[in-house]
């Protein structure tokens, strides 16, 4: 996939990259990286992916200075943690004369934000991995931004040292948008559950993400809806957060109410156990990045339906490791989830497809091996107490991080229905 090929760019052994190139114009390798994101206690998907690589010892591998930028809460306090950062970052560019600045940035407010530590980092002569999650992005250049906003948007995108997105998709976007060409695909890292011998219980179907109409909730509902009257014992467990009373107040205008289950955020180890319990996962978004939390089903072995858009149909197969449907047509969600719960056989499929799919091409070990590549073509060293043979959990001993992913032994170990996935 065109992915692999465009992470090699940045492998230790091209000595002559353009990371590369741009590192001969900097006097000094730099001896940090700045990490910038969301808080680890916020929900969502950027705040997942940090905390997998704080799990799989990319903090201990690497000197890496991590600083929240954003948090759930009220505006008031989520202004005190912006200018609290900025207080930080601005102390890190007087102490730290020589380091990279990692931006995790989303769209909107998000980019805003971040707009104003990589001015700051521009200025004071760092290199800048711009990182992009989040499915908006396209619509928040195209639709929302102004004139002024889009060149604003491309001068950051052009001078970055290294612009990461998650999906092959978004690789496309994003070079009809910049002129920069150092563009790498990394796949977001997402942990392996145990496979669990817990039963699936019948006709339960499973959402985790905000509650709004973006997310295609709506849809769900309607979904539903269609189905029940074959389906007496259907039943929607949801995670997540949001307009839960419009949730509520939907779901009892189409007689669902009793059907329908609308839990807060949860933690990882409740989300876990409503995965190993659902018949299937569903994400009906409208539009998406590379949703961690379509990964997180995956990789629990639970059937997943999701729209196709964004970098998902980069990630399924349609009948294959999922089953892909327009976004916002309730009808052929509802025909998908009708389908998955009659045939068993196809749902068994789904399953151990898509755990399949995660394990060989987004657990830490395959996701984090690129990002560490970009890393190390920065100029940047690992800590003292590591080694370039170290290996980061649940990676094989003995592969470096900058071997091409996955090997062509990896390929042949797939089963045939994965050898065009990998």
């Amino acid at each position: 996939m065109g992915s692999r090929h465009t992470v090699e760019r940045f492998a230790p052994r091209q000595e002559q990259s353009g990371v590369s190139s741009r590192m001969r114009s900097i006097q000094h390798n730099p001896s940090h990286v700045v990490m910038l994101g969301t808080s680890f206690e916020t929900h969502g998907g950027i705040s997942s992916v940090l905390k997998t690589y704080r799990t799989a010892g990319l903090f201990d591998r690497w000197p890496i200075e991590f600083v929240a930028t954003h948090r759930d809460g009220s505006f008031f306090s989520k202004l005190i943690r912006v200018f609290g950062a900025l207080v930080t970052f601005m102390g890190m560019l007087v102490r730290r004369r020589h380091a990279v600045l990692h931006v995790h940035s989303a769209s909107r407010a998000s980019f805003w934000r971040k707009s104003v530590f990589m001015s700051l980092a521009l200025a004071a002569r760092w290199p800048v991995i711009f990182h992009l999650h989040g499915g908006g992005f396209a619509t928040f250049y195209d639709a929302e931004c102004s004139a002024l906003g889009r060149a604003i948007v491309r001068f950051f995108l052009d001078r970055a040292a290294c612009v990461v997105v998650v999906s092959d998709r978004w690789c496309a976007w994003m070079h009809r948008v910049t002129r920069n060409p150092h563009i790498v695909t990394i796949a977001n890292p997402v942990a392996m559950p145990a496979a669990t011998a817990t039963s699936r219980e019948p006709a339960l179907v499973a959402y985790a993400g905000r509650y709004e109409a973006g997310k295609g909730v709506h849809e769900l509902l309607t979904a539903i809806a269609g189905l029940a009257p074959g389906q007496p014992d259907l039943r929607l467990e949801c995670a997540g957060s949001g307009d839960r009373e419009a949730m509520e107040k939907r779901a009892h205008a189409l007689g669902i109410a009793e059907r329908v289950t609308l839990h807060g955020w949860v933690d990882s180890a409740t989300r876990d156990e409503l995965l190993a319990r659902a018949s299937l996962f569903v994400l009906p978004s409208h539009a998406e990045g590379l949703p961690i939390s379509l990964l997180e089903a995956m990789a629990a072995g639970c059937p997943v339906i999701a729209s196709a858009v964004g970098g998902v149909p980069d990630l399924i197969v349609d009948g294959v490791n999922g089953l892909l449907v327009p976004a916002g047509d309730a009808q052929a969600l509802a025909f998908a989830i009708h389908r998955v719960l009659r045939d068993r056989a196809l749902a068994l499929q789904l399953s151990l497809c898509g755990r399949e799919t995660v394990m060989r091409r987004f657990a830490p070990d395959k996701s984090l091996a690129p990002l560490e590549a970009v890393y190390q073509q920065l100029g940047l060293g690992r800590r003292v107490n590591t080694k370039p043979g170290d290996a980061p959990q649940g990676r094989t001993p003995g592969t470096h991080p900058g071997h091409r992913i996955p090997t062509e032994s990896g390929r042949q170990g797939a089963s045939p229905q994965l050898q065009e996935l990998l």
